[in-house]
């Protein structure tokens, strides 16, 4: 498939790229408002979505590594499995939601602002690394990977940086846990 052909069959994915990256930061502002009522507040979550962004964040530099020595088969099964994870994350988060209270952060002074600071630029970049992992897939399943690896250089950094920082909230948080 030559460039123009591959830009062509990316442009069919651009309209659902769209509609995800709107709908599911939506859903989940509305479902977080959402409590569904006498239900047992699913409390074991926060530790185990917290694992969910460990694994992502261990899995996308191991599909670095697969890629820089030229292990594409690896690389695509480590990004999937990557996705995967992510979409489970959002699932539980949502769920524990829906059956809790937030968790008020507890700290004072200085750390309060660095996790408020962590807080916030995790959330934003959640929000914003989804139009960036799904282009970066449909560049990767349209096979055209000049434009997969332009956008994979801006792509794995904030996906990096969202699992990470996710794995530090929780940890900052969880003193505060009920």
């Amino acid at each position: 498939m030559n460039t123009i052909e591959n830009h062509s069959e990316e442009k069919k994915y651009n309209t659902w790229i769209i509609i995800i990256s709107i709908v599911v930061p939506v859903l989940v502002a509305v479902l977080f408002t959402v409590k569904i009522p006498n239900v047992e507040p699913l409390s074991f979550l926060p530790p185990i979505y917290a694992a969910t962004n460990a694994i992502t964040a261990l899995v996308l530099i191991m599909a670095l590594w697969a890629i820089k020595r030229k292990k594409r088969k690896l690389h695509e099964s480590l990004m999937k499995f990557a996705i995967l994870l992510s979409v489970a994350f959002l699932a539980m988060y949502v769920a524990y939601h829906m059956t809790s209270e937030s968790t008020k952060f507890g700290g004072e002074g200085t750390i309060k602002y660095v996790y408020l600071f962590i807080l916030l630029t995790h959330i934003v970049l959640s929000i914003v690394v989804i139009p960036f992992v799904l282009i970066t897939y449909v560049r990767a399943i349209t096979n055209n990977f000049e434009r997969h690896k332009k956008i994979a250089k801006i792509t794995f950094p904030l996906w990096l940086y969202v699992a990470v920082t996710g794995v530090i909230v929780y940890l900052m948080i969880s003193p505060y846990y009920a």
